[in-house]
């Protein structure tokens, strides 16, 4: 069996994190298939997969099609008109980019296509060489951006599997791409030897460039892209509104990682917004990326999800449950799903019930120590390599049967 994944960044996101357990997962049940990834750029996801042993490849999205995004557009009039203004100016572009994509996939001569991200949703149903199914793996609601779901509607008779990371995502994509669409959910999975209780931690505090923390005190991050619906800025609202019994700091730990300027924070951004709120000296601290996640969740005390547009899986929430740190979740879509224990929940957006949420966690370590137990056990039970592996395998197997030995 060969196959091909399709992803259109070549940095290390949610989906491009959830693709690299992918290619374990299948390099540890079918050692003999053959696996390959095209991104569209070169970054650490192509490094992490050459060394899971896939093939891999940078193919390099034009510059009018990298910055093509429409999450940072919806709303005005005249936001509607810029994103018609450049997607006309990215056509010619993406249509010179999918003839090389076409000739690379054609080279490879895959069994199957497997599409990691919207735009490559799009591109692989049209690139794949003739014959060959392609599996759409929808990390994100199909219906979130206007202009690609009607794309996304009109190229679904080309696509013959859809794969859902939550019951979630997978009610979404069935009423966009109508009834005779093939959906089935397969949660992402976390390697569970990584992210554990037990193991090393870091210094957040030398990272962010402050005094160490107090004895006694309580650390409370959010682990995320800079993506503006993750929430960074309901998380400084109820830092400064928090009036817990111990001192506690609050960690920013990431970075912008998109090339669509208008659909993320920039540093500066955040700086200025926890400055605003309140957040001086040594309250918040931001560490940048960090390539240990681990070790940086094992650092905190307890681990924050307040994305407030409903999340289509939350893979932070599944890597804080296995590290056995309490997670704070925000109450929507496949994030409520999967946190089936471990969390505590508040409303999207609301800053005032996640300052509640932390007040009940630092005033009661009996509770984030019952959450911790909970949690690691639900992700054992959820998120395992083998049980990615025994989802995945038949959905391929039944879409390219003569290549099952190959």
């Amino acid at each position: 069996m060969r196959i091909v994944f399709l992803n259109p960044s070549g940095e290390l996101g949610g989906a491009e994190t959830a693709l690299l357990e992918m290619l374990a997962a299948l390099r540890e049940a079918r050692p003999a298939w053959t696996l390959g990834v095209v991104a569209s750029a070169p970054g650490p996801l192509l490094d992490r997969a050459a060394e899971l042993g896939a093939e891999v490849a940078a193919l390099t999205f034009p510059r009018q099609l990298a910055s093509l995004g429409e999450w940072g557009q919806r709303g005005s009039l005249a936001a509607r008109a810029r994103l018609a203004a450049a997607a006309c100016g990215a056509a010619l572009p993406t249509i010179g980019y999918a003839s090389r994509l076409h000739r690379h996939l054609v080279t490879w001569r895959p069994d199957i296509v497997h599409t990691n991200g919207l735009k490559m949703h799009l591109l692989g149903s049209r690139c794949r060489p003739g014959g060959v199914p392609v599996l759409w793996h929808m990390h994100d609601y199909p219906d979130s951006r206007p202009l690609t779901a009607v794309l996304l509607h009109a190229q679904a008779h080309r696509c013959a599997q859809v794969v859902a990371n939550s019951e979630s995502v997978a009610r979404a994509a069935h009423e966009l791409l109508g009834p005779q669409s093939r959906v089935r959910v397969v949660y992402n999975a976390v390697d569970l030897d990584r992210f554990q209780p037990e193991g090393a931690s870091i210094d957040l505090d030398a990272l962010a460039g402050l005094p160490p923390l107090e004895a006694g005190g309580l650390r409370v991050g959010l682990v995320a892209t800079f993506a503006r619906w993750k929430g960074h800025d309901v998380f400084l609202k109820a830092l400064s509104a928090l009036r817990a019994p111990v001192p506690v700091r609050g960690y920013v730990i990431g970075g912008p990682i998109y090339e669509t300027a208008s659909s993320q924070f920039s540093s500066e951004e955040l700086r200025h917004l926890a400055a605003s709120c309140g957040l001086r000296g040594g309250s918040i601290g931001f560490t940048g990326r960090v390539a240990d996640v681990p070790a940086a969740m094992r650092s905190l005390d307890v681990v924050v999800h307040a994305s407030t547009d409903p999340e289509p899986f939350g893979l932070v929430i599944a890597e804080a449950m296995a590290c056995g740190r309490p997670i704070v979740v925000s109450r929507a879509g496949g994030a409520e799903e999967i946190a089936q224990a471990g969390a505590l929940f508040h409303a999207p957006g609301n800053a005032a019930e996640l300052a509640g949420r932390l007040t009940e966690l630092a005033s009661n370590p009996a509770m984030r120590a019952a959450l911790a137990k909970a949690g690691r056990d639900a992700a054992v039970r959820l998120f395992g390599r083998a049980r990615l592996a025994s989802s995945l395998i038949p959905l391929y197997e039944s879409l390219a049967p003569g290549a099952i030995n190959n």
